[in-house]
């Protein structure tokens, strides 16, 4: 007697190619996405259209898109196991984002925090999409009728703003959209910038950011100068109340050896930070350098990135069509 196939669970998630991959989108994220294919049905994409919400270089916006295609293989994304794709290139992606434009209320958008933060930030340029976008993110998740959306603990509004956009939606016209559940990993290390502890590691402050392409001095330099403390203890102790920047660098040391906390102040007893820091440099660049090594290598054959994204461009409007079919019958669109 033949065994049920039982059908694997759904998870999607994308990232902006708006700057180059860090070393907080690695641990964060990508470190373990690839793990998880062998367990889910993955759907990853380079969320070009997010991007032009703030002005890009048109060259560097394509430059980008290509790279973090190399670096996601680099990672460990099998384009075998996985369902690598560029968002605009799947145009479901734009249509049902209009249509959930017009599901998402103003109110809900107005309290969006990542608004409010990128709108100081960008006071010559607030347009439209800027305030809308969350809703576009809706459409991004709710087309693959995903189980789980691995998110960031700062983008977990957005995925309740999509479950109670998926959730007015079904209540109006029936079963049309599964209502997922956010995916927040234990194990994905929360990265803090390097020069300052206190906020994540971002692009936007590139001296406190590791570049997953970074060059290997270049990477040490930043860690030796990483902010530790002012205290005059000088004592590698996890304590991130009171030691934000130690806690950090403990925190990623951890992450690219395994170790754990105990262990690594036993490590380091009695060394101070002056040693601490370059050893945790030296365990990143050995990490990174393999990733770094792959996409460059993948980058000389652009005939291979091509067939990759064109391959998952095409799997990915299959199953999006689906759902856009669907929601296109029920709000009383003429069939195409």
């Amino acid at each position: 007697m033949e065994e049920a196939v039982v059908a694997k669970k759904r998870m999607l998630s994308g990232i902006q190619p708006s700057g180059d991959l860090h070393l907080g989108n690695y641990l964060g994220a990508i470190k373990n996405w690839g793990a998880r294919s062998d367990t889910y049905e993955c759907f990853y994409f380079m969320a070009d259209l997010h991007t032009i919400t703030v002005r890009q270089t048109p060259a560097d916006l394509r430059r980008r898109t290509l790279e973090q295609l190399a670096q996601y293989i680099a990672c460990g994304l099998d384009p075998e196991k996985n369902t690598l794709f560029v968002q605009s290139h799947v145009h479901q992606h734009a249509e049902l984002g209009w249509v959930l434009n017009c599901y998402t209320m103003f109110g809900e958008l107005s309290r969006m925090t990542q608004f409010k933060d990128k709108s100081a930030k960008h006071q010559e340029n607030i347009n439209g999409g800027l305030f809308t976008y969350p809703a576009l993110m809706a459409a991004d998740i709710l087309l693959y009728q995903p189980d789980l959306v691995p998110v960031g603990h700062d983008q977990k509004q957005h995925c309740e703003l999509t479950r109670d956009v998926a959730q007015r939606f079904n209540g109006i016209y029936g079963d049309v959209f599964k209502v997922p559940e956010p995916f927040i990993p234990e194990t994905g290390a929360r990265v803090m910038s390097l020069n300052a502890p206190e906020t994540k590691m971002s692009k936007s402050i590139p001296e406190g950011c590791v570049f997953l392409m970074e060059r290997p001095e270049d990477i040490q330099r930043k860690f030796k100068r990483a902010i530790t403390d002012s205290d005059t203890e000088n004592c590698v102790r996890f304590d991130p109340e009171n030691k934000p920047g130690v806690a950090n660098l403990m925190s990623i040391y951890a992450a690219v050896t395994g170790k754990s906390f105990a262990e690594i102040e036993a490590e380091f007893a009695g060394q101070g930070y002056g040693k601490f820091k370059p050893v945790v440099g030296d365990a990143v660049i050995e990490t990174l350098r393999p990733i770094r090594e792959e996409s460059q290598r993948l980058l000389k054959d652009k005939a291979y990135l091509e067939s990759v994204y064109r391959a998952g461009a095409e799997k990915a409007s299959y199953v999006a069509e689906k759902t856009l079919r669907k929601v296109y019958k029920k709000v009383g669109f003429l069939a195409r």
